[in-house]
C-alpha cells in the first residue's frame, strides 16, 4: 500500500521478522505497544526533542506508542487487518521536525517546496506456519531545495532510524508472543 502513497522518493530502508505470533496477535501489538517496550526509540526520540524540552513543549511519551506519533502530526493513511500505513509532511532536517498537520486524503498529491513526505508501513504475511512482520520507511522531498536538507540529514539520522525499525520489530515480536502464549 505505500505504493498508493508515495511511489516516488529518495531514501526508504526496509525491515523485517518473523515470529510464531498470529497475524492478529501481531497486528494487535503494533497497536497496543508502548514506548517503555522500545528503549532504544525513547533515547533517540529524546534526543531529537531536547530544543523542544528545553522550550517546555515536549509531553513525555505515555500511552500506546502510535498514539505519540498521530499526536505528533502522523496520520493514519490506510489500515487493513494486514497493513497499517502512516505519514507525516514535515522538514525533519530542522531541530523541530517541522511537521506541517495534514490530512491522510491530502498526503499523496502535497507538494507544497521545501517539504518531505515521510510513510511507513507495518505489513503482516502468514507464510509456512510463521509470521512475517515487516516495515518499510519511504521520504520524498518536494523540490531540490528540500532533497539537499533531507539528505544531509539523512546521513546522520539513518544508522539511528534503522536501529528504531529494528528495535521496534522485535518489541512487537516479543508483545504479540507473550500476549498469544
Amino acid at each position: 500500500m505505500l505504493d498508493d502513497f508515495l511511489p516516488r522518493y529518495d531514501v526508504h530502508e526496509v525491515h523485517s521478522i518473523s515470529t510464531s505470533a498470529a497475524p492478529a496477535a501481531v497486528m494487535a501489538a503494533i497497536h497496543r505497544l508502548t514506548p517503555a517496550e522500545v528503549p532504544v526509540l525513547v533515547v533517540l526520540m529524546a534526543i531529537r526533542s531536547v530544543p523542544a524540552l528545553l522550550r517546555r513543549r515536549r509531553r513525555p511519551l505515555r500511552g500506546p506508542l502510535l498514539d505519540g506519533f498521530r499526536r505528533g502530526g502522523f496520520a493514519t493513511l490506510r489500515e487493513t487487518p494486514d497493513e497499517l500505513v502512516l505519514g507525516v509532511v514535515g522538514r525533519f532536517w530542522q531541530p523541530s521536525g517541522g511537521v506541517r498537520r495534514i490530512e491522510s486524503a491530502e498526503f499523496r498529491d502535497f507538494d507544497e517546496p521545501g517539504f518531505a513526505k515521510a510513510a511507513f508501513n507495518f505489513q503482516i504475511e502468514r507464510a509456512g506456519g510463521r509470521t512475517l512482520l515487516r516495515t518499510e520507511t519511504r521520504v520524498a522531498t518536494t523540490d531540490e531545495h528540500a532533497r539537499r536538507n533531507f539528505g544531509r540529514y539523512w546521513r546522520v539520522v539513518h544508522p539511528g532510524s534503522a536501529l528504531i525499525r529494528i528495535a521496534w520489530l522485535r518489541a512487537i515480536r516479543r508483545r504479540a508472543e507473550r500476549d498469544s502464549a
